[in-house]
């Protein structure tokens, strides 16, 4: 063991001397001009990274699949979490549903449900976890499938769907027994929208509310405060509340340490695991039979690049439900195929009533088709329609979410901005070609495909098991699982930490070599995540707001997110840069807390943040670094500003 210790840590140090000594060594750039191509960068980032070279099966799925980035040119860096589908799986459902369409009703026009969409309902949480509902064929099989690709057993946990990471924070907090358990203590260092729902609605239940702390400068958690909150002599022998633990900063990219789950534990805490920011094969060695949380929540979106939307995941370990409070509360989703939305809303008016009753007939339906086979003819549309005329009331809510979205976050992006990538195309117009070839006329196997019963259409991503139950293709999750938890880990650990060095690497001209950039949080480490938190600064010393910065980056095609980071502690000999740092908010955080709590919580750190997902590659993260390098010049606010509007000036003819 002991030398199995020493090994991990020489390599480690070996990692972070790399990135230092290999990569523009003893080097500043002070102007945009002067700096190295982007074959240049990748030469030598090559030299200093060979590993990732050994990812290049990434770059053949980006290429193939989500060839739309590279066509684009768009680089996303503002996409957190996991995505279910491909983009190239999209296109396929699209090109089939128009052939459908004309002999059916036709969609929405530019509408873009890939393979279903969301009823909302009202209910019971803990009813629905002891003894579930009516489930569509297609929402068992995504499940199934979501929780073989966590590795938790549906022997051990209970799950639901909600609308998104809000929403089951939400309804964990509103289902929590805080009369007994009264403490609520969680571990954010930056500002949460899921985390803010969850303390006003515990709050309102009576809970005692604490939040960890983080040590100026390099954002560690304080780790005596925290343990003496987790540890606090209680007068009974009783659970002490709910203690809220993310495995890592979505913002900083800082890892915490699995020692405060067992820590909390021991001290007879229930535990809720906020795996939302997980990578991709994260949960492969997390250890779940060790930890064994009481709650686990994660998110899913659609479409890397493209459709943002999806949903979150609540997990209930079994023991635990039972301990749970009966609420009547809002946030949990059922799972509906996308075409009987289509086929609903060409026959109804769209009253809300009307797609209320819609969700419900759609679950029926489903019930009914799942003791069929799966080639069997569907229900016909007319049945919901005929019962929304007898005037029968439903209890669920559907809204149905379209068009291509701008931020993510099923993944919610509540760090005001959300996190996602760009590709190296060494041929665009030779690739566009092939693109349009391949999309340009349907294969023969789609045409034919259409004499099938309407069903097997209507669910082109599933395909039958030997026991007749529907199979969900998530080709999103399918490459994940492809490419395996090393090979995703060390292309994004060599990606963020060149990034981080390359970016510590500009220097403003003719100033006391004041830096571009400050980060926030672990800098070049071999553990840390790969999403990265900065300010930028011009010449004077001065920040550059970051909406500023994520408006002019979006203008460069490059998509990035700014959050606010919070509780945040300065000990004595920093206690003289607290003013310097530390910005109050003018819209401060709404809900029940404290005096002092609330003042906590309003001062912070607006940044930028940035995520690099298993699919980004070295030109993202070079485009990124030639963006922030535009700030060396002294104008670029300025030009940015005045060429801006001069675009957007009217023409007046006289």
């Amino acid at each position: 063991m002991g030398k199995t210790r020493s090994t991990a840590a020489t390599c480690r140090r070996n990692f972070a001397a790399t990135a230092t000594s290999c990569i523009f060594p003893n080097t500043q750039f002070t102007n945009p001009e002067s700096l190295p191509s982007l074959q240049e960068s990748f030469a030598e980032f090559s030299k200093a990274y060979p590993q990732y070279i050994e990812t290049h099966q990434v770059d053949q799925i980006r290429e193939q699949e989500y060839y739309h980035l590279s066509l684009s040119h768009h680089t996303c860096l503002d996409y957190i979490g996991i995505g279910l589908f491909s983009y190239f799986q999209l296109q396929k459902h699209d090109s089939r549903k128009q052939i459908v369409s004309s002999s059916h009703h036709s969609p929405p026009p530019n509408s873009h449900f890939p393979f279903f969409s969301v009823s909302y309902k009202t209910g019971n949480l803990k009813t629905q976890l002891l003894h579930g509902g009516q489930e569509s064929e297609i929402e068992s099989a995504i499940k199934k499938r979501i929780m073989s690709f966590l590795n938790i057993s549906e022997n051990d946990y209970c799950m639901v769907f909600t609308a998104n990471r809000t929403s089951a924070f939400k309804l964990v907090a509103e289902s929590y027994p805080f009369h007994s358990s009264q403490k609520l203590l969680t571990v954010y260092d930056y500002e949460s929208e899921a985390i803010e729902t969850m303390i006003n609605c515990s709050q309102k239940k009576g809970a005692k509310v604490m939040s960890a702390e983080f040590s100026w400068p390099r954002l560690r958690i304080h780790s005596p405060k925290l343990r003496k909150m987790i540890m606090r002599k209680r007068k009974k022998k009783k659970k002490r509340g709910l203690f809220v633990f993310p495995l890592h900063s979505r913002v900083t990219g800082a890892r915490y340490p699995y020692l405060w789950m067992s820590i909390a534990q021991e001290n007879d805490w229930h535990i809720l695991i906020d795996a939302c920011a997980l990578g991709p094969k994260d949960m492969d060695s997390f250890g779940l039979s060790l930890i064994r949380p009481d709650f686990l929540i994660c998110s899913f979106y659609k479409i890397f690049g493209e459709n943002p939307s999806g949903f979150g995941c609540l997990f209930v370990k079994k023991s635990t439900v039972p301990l749970l409070e009966d609420s009547t509360t809002t946030g949990m989703i059922s799972l509906v195929p996308a075409k009987k939305l289509f086929w609903f809303l060409d026959e109804s008016s769209g009253t809300d009533a009307e797609l209320e009753q819609m969700s419900k007939c759609v679950l029926e339906e489903d019930k009914l088709d799942s003791s069929n086979s799966f080639s069997g003819p569907m229900s016909s549309p007319k049945t919901c329609s005929e019962k929304l005329e007898q005037g029968e009331t439903s209890e669920s809510q559907t809204a149905v979410k379209t068009g291509k979205q701008k931020a993510s976050e099923t993944s919610e992006n509540e760090t005001a901005g959300t996190a996602a990538e760009h590709e190296v195309s060494e041929s665009p117009a030779s690739k566009s070609q092939t693109i349009a070839a391949r999309l340009k006329e349907p294969e023969t196997s789609e045409i034919v495909e259409l004499v099938k019963p309407a069903k097997v259409i209507q669910q082109e991503t599933a395909k039958p098991r030997k026991n007749g139950t529907m199979e969900v293709e998530c080709r999103g999750l399918d490459q994940v699982d492809l490419l395996g938890l090393t090979q995703i880990s060390n292309r994004a650990r060599c990606l963020i930490n060149w990034l981080v060095n390359a970016l510590m690497k500009l220097k403003h001209p003719n100033t006391e070599e004041i830096p571009v950039i400050r980060i926030y949080g672990p800098k070049i480490k071999f553990d840390r995540g790969p999403a990265l938190a900065f300010n930028v600064f011009d010449w004077k010393g001065e920040k550059v707001e970051a909406p500023l910065v994520q408006k002019l980056a979006d203008r460069s095609n490059i998509s990035l997110s700014y959050g606010f980071l919070h509780q945040i502690s300065f000990s004595g000999k920093y206690e003289e840069e607290k003013a310097k740092v530390l910005e109050r908010r003018t819209c401060g955080v709404k809900g029940t807390l404290t005096n002092k709590s609330k003042e906590r919580a309003n001062v912070g750190i607006t940044v930028v943040t940035v995520a690099l997902g298993f699919l980004a590659n070295f030109e993202d993260a070079y485009m990124l670094w030639a963006f922030i390098a535009q700030f060396l010049d002294a104008d670029f606010v300025e030009k940015a500003k005045w060429r801006y509007t001069a675009l957007n000036q009217k023409t007046v003819e006289v």
